[in-house]
């Protein structure tokens, strides 16, 4: 007998719903992007946290994953996955003991990064506890201002400091695009600036003697201009990149340029749950599902405030309403125009983009692959919150 599926509007809101449609063009997308490239792809997972979603992109042509923090990197590695970095340098025994317990998972490569001697020191004593040479990249500051070593002298210093540590093998730099303006010159002048920067270092380093195998860059707002910078030739010491969001997409990132609203995969499920006011509609979604990121960072740009106030989401196929208050557990979704606007009614059910699709995937265990209306797999969210030592 046929199993049933679950249509979409059988689903209890709130929720979060994935087109399938959508996500797997994202990932080709990024996919032929890296391979016209000439260099490895290694998708970011933070937007997702989810092994299936990485097993995707691993099949349509990803060397292997990149994580935040090292706790993500369980639930990824005991799912099968055999290749994962850590972008994230970490510190500390709880983190070091999380280390200890993925390196002995049989089969599987860990890469680490470092931008601090006292980082790199840790990993040496597990290596030489282990009798292992932990692959370790140098961790750049090209602009992003928050890890990194400043490029150049310092740069050298540290890396000639890693290369004579016990228990690590030092393999090349990890550098991150940040910053610029959302227009395309802007980000083409970040992306150009971080490869010529990357690049120098790694020249750098192998005019030292220091052996660099390894050297990736990338962000999701920069993931087109990277690319087509690397396909000049230009930059041969560039091996791989990173970009991560841009495979689900959210408001955050279409405003940042790094996908356009059709390319925004996820959205939250919810449902009106009174309609009593004719100016607006209260929903069953507040920031426990969407998070409390109003994006405030691009209020200069037109159209980000409406009477004073920010938006949380986008509605789907309703330019004429407007996600403007929220609350715990409920969200006020305001008609732009009462008089002429199409009115929703109790029980009405909206699909709303969320201004930052990690945090919105974050509250949820799992979440709804759909396909022309119909439930077609379920996403366990393995990563949410972290799996540390003592994890189940």
């Amino acid at each position: 007998m046929t199993e049933r599926k679950t249509a979409v509007s059988e689903l209890a809101t709130p929720c979060i719903i994935i087109d399938l449609d959508v996500l797997e063009r994202n990932i080709a997308a990024m996919t032929r992007l890296g391979r016209e490239a000439g260099v490895r792809l290694r998708p970011h997972t933070k937007i997702h946290e989810c092994p299936e979603i990485a097993r995707m992109q691993i099949a349509a042509g990803a060397c292997g994953i990149e994580v935040g923090a090292i706790e993500r990197a369980l639930c990824m590695a005991e799912a099968g996955i055999d290749d994962i970095l850590i972008a994230h340098p970490f510190y500390g025994g709880h983190k070091l003991a999380v280390l200890r317990r993925l390196l002995g998972i049989p089969g599987l490569k860990i890469t680490v990064i470092a931008d601090m001697i006292e980082q790199a020191e840790g990993i040496s004593r597990v290596g030489k506890e282990l009798a292992l040479k932990i692959p370790l990249l140098l961790k750049l500051n090209t602009g992003g201002d928050r890890f990194g070593v400043p490029p150049g002298g310092p740069a050298l210093a540290l890396a000639r400091q890693l290369c004579r540590l016990p228990g690590i093998a030092f393999q090349g730099l990890y550098a991150h695009e940040s910053g610029g303006k959302p227009t395309r010159e802007s980000l083409e002048e970040v992306a150009r600036q971080t490869a010529t920067q990357t690049a120098e270092i790694a020249r750098l380093l192998a005019r030292e003697g220091i052996p660099v195998s390894h050297v990736s860059v990338g962000a999701s707002p920069t993931l087109r201009a990277a690319c087509e910078l690397l396909k000049s030739g230009g930059f041969p010491e560039i091996t791989e990149i990173h970009p991560g969001h841009c495979t689900v997409g959210d408001i955050w990132h279409v405003r940042a340029l790094a996908n356009p609203p059709e390319a925004c995969a996820a959205a939250v499920l919810c449902s009106v749950m009174s309609a009593v006011d004719p100016r607006q509609v209260i929903v069953d979604a507040g920031y426990k599902i969407f998070g409390a990121d109003s994006l405030i960072q691009y209020r200069d740009q037109p159209g980000f405030f409406r009477e004073g106030r920010p938006s949380y989401g986008a509605v789907r196929g309703r330019d004429d309403l407007y996600l403007e208050r929220m609350s715990a557990e409920t969200a006020v979704v305001q008609y732009a125009d009462p008089d002429t606007a199409k009115p929703l009614r109790i029980g009405d059910r909206l699909e709303i983009v969320p201004n930052n699709a990690t945090l919105a995937i974050s509250t949820q265990d799992r979440i709804f692959g759909v396909r022309n209306g119909t439930v077609e797999r379920v996403f366990t969210v393995a990563g949410r919150g972290g799996r540390g030592v003592g994890a189940g």
